[in-house]
């Protein structure tokens, strides 16, 4: 087990955190074990996999916008999938190129394969002779706390 989710107090999902920020959590008594591991102790606490925080805490932000933009997060979207052949993405690729106005959006980029992105370059979809298997969206939170 690699993160724990933490829930708000009012049960709604904030984000996930590594073990270690999980059990400070717990000792600072910020947040109670909604969900943990059975048989699976650390120290005096059961192993967490879902941590509640005591008191609530406005996410008002976390509604208005989604996910800042990042390559990773564009990897992550796709599932390391290539936009263009499904093979094993490594690289993220902007579908109206940077050099013809194309910018780091979640509409304008795609995950690529190696050859994919160099075959394509600078070039449109329609000059380059390719086409989209995968369409990029704009992720929202609740889509990365299923992760």
């Amino acid at each position: 087990m690699d993160a724990v989710l933490v829930l708000n107090a009012d049960l709604g999902p904030l984000h996930r955190v590594p073990i270690k920020h999980a059990i400070r959590m717990l000792l600072r008594q910020v947040a109670e074990i909604h969900e943990a591991e059975p048989d699976r102790l650390i120290g005096v606490f059961p192993m967490p996999k879902v941590l509640r925080l005591v008191r609530y805490v406005v996410t008002r932000w976390r509604y208005t916008n989604g996910p800042a933009w990042s390559k990773s997060g564009v990897l992550r979207r796709d599932d390391r999938r290539c936009g263009y052949c499904l093979g094993v993405a490594t690289t993220v690729d902007h579908i109206v190129p940077r050099a013809r106005g194309g910018r780091n959006t979640w509409q304008n980029t795609i995950s690529a394969c190696y050859s994919c992105n160099q075959r394509k370059a600078d070039l449109t979809l329609a000059e380059a002779g390719m086409q989209l298997l995968l369409q990029p969206s704009v992720p929202t939170w609740l889509g990365t706390m299923q992760r």
